[in-house]
């Protein structure tokens, strides 16, 4: 069985020119468009959110990227930790910067911080997760999540990375090689 704490401190914590390293997922999933009631037929993609803990709106899982890990496995572990999900990356989605008024400290005074953003398919919904006392999830339509992001630069990347590269991927034939592109190969 896995560890259920969820990592905290600083002490592990990336840096990169001034700026705390982050990583974090749009966690998804496929809906059969009937299962609503909706009469067209084929899956509808629903991403999950999470409840953010300093005010009104919804979030995409992220944390800090740490010193032992790759930032694919911290993105996963974000997605465990806060959201109670595990699946697989299928796709780096692009680096984001934003400002954290909640994460200033010595290496980032002024709170910025760099995202690493991925896809992740999930295959697992967890009963029991870390944070289930201080978070909660929920499944969401894009137009629904676009609608409840609490940050504008999760919005950009769900509508500029996920769609994209979703609308793209959804056009390559099922049996092709499911590749990941890493954020190497991406810069």
């Amino acid at each position: 069985m896995s560890e259920m704490v969820a990592r905290t401190g600083r002490h592990q914590q990336r840096y990169e020119d001034g700026r705390r390293l982050v990583a974090g997922c749009i966690p998804f999933k496929y809906r059969n468009s009937h299962e609503n009631g909706d009469n067209n037929s084929g899956k509808v993609v629903e991403v999950l959110m999470i409840n953010s803990t300093g005010g009104p709106g919804l979030l995409f899982p992220k944390g800090g990227w740490e010193n032992d890990e790759t930032v694919e496995e911290a993105a996963r572990r974000e997605a465990f930790e806060e959201a109670g999900v595990r699946g697989d990356i299928k796709e780096f989605l692009g680096h984001y910067h934003f400002r954290s008024r909640s994460h200033q400290d010595e290496f980032s005074p002024e709170g910025l911080c760099k995202a690493a953003m991925f896809a992740l398919f999930v295959k697992e919904e967890l009963n029991s997760w870390p944070e289930q006392s201080t978070r909660t999830r929920q499944w969401l339509t894009i137009p629904e999540a676009s609608k409840n992001c609490r940050h504008a630069w999760m919005r950009e990347v769900l509508e500029k990375g996920f769609l994209k590269w979703h609308v793209v991927d959804a056009t390559r034939p099922e049996d092709e090689d499911d590749h990941i592109a890493s954020p190497q190969e991406q810069n």
